[in-house]
């Protein structure tokens, strides 16, 4: 399964019934484009091979725009706009979970512009579970899936 395969399962899996894009998208966009210019902090999707999972940068990137996506869609969690960074690089909001004024970490309410409540309730604040029980069941898991085997609904847990 390619990562961006995982993503979308995963992205799909996690939607249900909410509404995409956020209730508040709009007034975070507006927010971002009058920080255009300005320094913020990142924390981007990490997405990888078997699961997907969060990147925080301490490096400050100067928002340069934030411009339209023509091709939107949820299920592959591409949001309807961009931002560009000073670095040349173009990130769809789709593969950002916050983005931030003055500071990377705990940011206080006022210093963030973007915040994709659902991927960070689910990415940053969630309770991790780290056990070796629980790295013997994705381990079995994962070499089901590897050697073609069907998941056990009752070994994954969903």
């Amino acid at each position: 399964m390619t990562g961006n395969n995982l993503h979308s399962r995963q992205f799909g899996e996690w939607q249900g019934d909410r509404i995409w894009p956020s209730a508040g998208y709009n007034r975070q966009i507006e927010r971002l484009k009058q920080a255009i210019g300005r320094q913020i902090y990142l924390v981007e999707l990490k997405q990888e091979a078997i699961n997907l999972g969060i990147r925080y940068s301490d490096t400050p990137f100067e928002l340069v725009a934030v411009i339209d996506f023509p091709r939107p869609d949820p299920a592959r969690g591409l949001a309807p706009h961009l931002i560009l960074l000073d670095d040349g690089r173009g990130i769809n909001l789709g593969r950002i979970a916050r983005i931030t004024l003055d500071t990377p970490y705990s940011p206080p309410t006022e210093n963030i512009l973007y915040q994709e409540s659902f991927l960070v309730e689910r990415l940053l604040l969630r309770e991790r579970r780290l056990s070796e029980a629980s790295i013997a069941e994705r381990s079995k898991l994962l070499l089901g899936r590897f050697l073609g085997k069907r998941p056990n609904k009752q070994l994954t847990g969903e």
